[in-house]
């Protein structure tokens, strides 16, 4: 019988795991080894300062002052310790890549409403130009900075704490978290040109951790990887499922990020996590040699489409490893379906070269249905939608969004969630199969992009009234990157091209603008997307 979990919260494994074992190793950065008993002295002495500086109270208005922290940097120990501050201290926390255009990270700190931000180097850097124009009175927290005078001498209308500013980890006392509480807010691609802010909560990820280290039999001396920046949710799953466990957490540096197979030989990796894109450019630059790895016992894939042919190839290099296939959107956390690779049944089981994404995970129930929402018959194509313990509250601060996307489909009394996707859930015991989006969203190196956003902001660049942007060049996985088609001729596409990749981050930024004479059209009158990809390909 599984014990009653329903009490716990984001941050509940990791202090188990630190009073179990504390002198066992949390993470390592950058050749920087922290002990669960290290790395919790500086998450609670960042939650500790958070509490000495931060003006919220108890009976605050939380539209006006919401429980969230924002984490702004990247694969750094002031990073970790920073997530976990931010739970200790009751918090969600909101990551914030300094690798984004600084107009778009700034437009999420708005967004969030945070009042408090944890900061490591890299994002200390370009902190100034995020904060132009801020309302004033955040708690800029840079644990890892000696000296913040500089800094605060720049920043006069916040409140800047560096090194030598945290309360001592004692001070720290813990409170009680809800389950129902937001445990991060994740901003992904928006249709309107907005980012939309995706709420999980504490019982979510709880239920998502519970059913992975039941199934994983996940053991303290295995090493994760983490190839994965914490703007993505899939970092949740290999930072607290190995702190719910008792594991290591082995983050590689951009240097080791790009040789992939060193990385997993030096750090000792014994679960490794990708989207399948990783895997692609391993296979091409002959990284998947027989028996490459054999000291992967779990080898995992989730984020985009992944192809037959690299799971074959990745089970040579890995003879050890169980490899799966994990299905899911942030808005059902993390992964909510999962296919495990046989090579002796799988293959006859793939359809358009691609593994199945298989079963629900436990408690999640599935639907395919037609446009009506009405269910579609065993072995039929449709839409899916779920629900279940890992369905997400909805969309930060837009209820229009949320009423779209989280809908009671007829004679149903529970929510779903609307995916967006096609499958077909197989008859007879068949695994369930993926065959592609039912709108324009689509996975470009492993990030889910709505080509809306893309268009929005290529239609203000450009100041034109069309903008139409294609997935390009195609990959079995999605697409590498994208390509935005234009009919106005006295536009600059040159010009275009800098703006946006100024102002979207590097996987959405398009590879090209280009100029058509006139949008090709459908039988409805509507663009016809296919044909502009179809002039792709036809000139290569």
């Amino acid at each position: 019988m599984r014990p009653d979990r329903s009490a716990r919260s984001l941050r509940s494994g990791f202090l188990e795991s630190a009073r179990r074992d504390p002198a066992a190793i949390a993470v390592e950065v950058a050749g920087q080894a922290l002990s669960y008993g290290e790395l919790f002295e500086r998450a609670a002495s960042v939650a500790a300062t958070l509490v000495r500086h931060d003006a919220r109270k108890p009976d605050d208005d939380p539209t006006e002052r919401p429980p969230l922290t924002a984490v702004f940097g990247q694969r750094s120990t002031a990073v970790v310790a920073g997530i976990l501050g931010a739970l200790l201290r009751g918090d969600g926390y909101v990551p914030l890549n300094p690798g984004f255009p600084t107009d778009r990270t700034r437009s999420m700190l708005q967004r969030s409403g945070c009042r408090a931000v944890v900061v490591d180097e890299q994002g200390a850097k370009q902190l100034r130009e995020v904060l132009d124009g801020m309302p004033p009175g955040l708690v800029l927290l840079l644990p890892d900075a000696e000296d913040v005078s500089e800094l605060a001498s720049d920043l006069p209308t916040h409140v800047v704490l560096g090194a030598r500013d945290l309360e001592p980890s004692a001070d720290w006392t813990p409170g009680p978290v809800d389950p129902d509480a937001i445990a991060y807010l994740l901003f992904t691609s928006g249709s309107t040109g907005q980012p939309k802010g995706v709420m999980v909560a504490h019982r979510n990820v709880n239920a998502f951790l519970t059913a992975m280290a039941e199934r994983y039999a996940v053991r303290p001396e295995d090493r994760f990887s983490q190839t994965f920046e914490l703007t993505f949710d899939l970092s949740v799953f290999d930072l607290f499922l190995a702190w719910e466990c008792g594991a290591r957490v082995c983050i590689p540096t951009q240097a080791q990020k790009m040789l992939p197979a060193k990385y997993v030989q030096e750090s000792g990796i014994t679960i490794w996590f990708s989207v399948p894109s990783t895997a692609v450019l391993m296979s091409r630059l002959r990284m998947l040699k027989p028996g490459s790895y054999p000291g992967l016992r779990l080898s995992l894939f989730c984020g985009e489409a992944l192809p037959a042919e690299i799971v074959e190839r990745w089970a040579e290099a890995a003879p050890a490893a169980t490899i799966e296939n994990l299905y899911g959107p942030t808005e059902l956390t993390i992964a909510c379906t999962l296919y495990r690779w046989d090579p002796a049944r799988s293959p006859s089981e793939c359809e358009l070269g691609l593994v199945p994404i298989g079963e629900p995970y436990p408690g999640m129930d599935v639907l395919v249905v037609d446009e009506s929402l009405a269910p579609v018959a065993e072995g039929e194509t449709g839409e899916l939608l779920m629900t279940g313990p890992q369905l997400t509250p909805g969309y930060w601060r837009d209820p229009e969004r949320t009423a779209r996307a989280y809908v009671r489909p007829p004679g149903e009394a529970r929510i779903f969630y609307r995916t967006g996707d096609r499958v077909r859930r197989g008859s007879a015991g068949a695994p369930m199969v993926y065959l592609g989006r039912l709108d324009n969203q689509i996975k470009v190196q492993g990030y889910r992009v709505e080509l809306g956003e893309i268009e929005a902001a290529a239609r203000e660049e450009a100041g034109v009234e069309v903008a139409i942007a294609v997935g390009w060049p195609l990959t079995p996985a999605g697409a590498d990157s994208t390509v935005v088609f234009l009919s106005d001729a006295g536009i600059d596409v040159a010009d275009v091209q800098k703006a946006l990749k100024a102002r979207l981050p590097a996987y959405m930024a398009p590879r090209e603008v280009r100029h058509v004479d006139r949008f090709p059209l459908n039988s409805n009158g509507k663009v016809d997307r296919k044909a502009l990809v179809a002039l792709l390909e036809a000139k290569g």
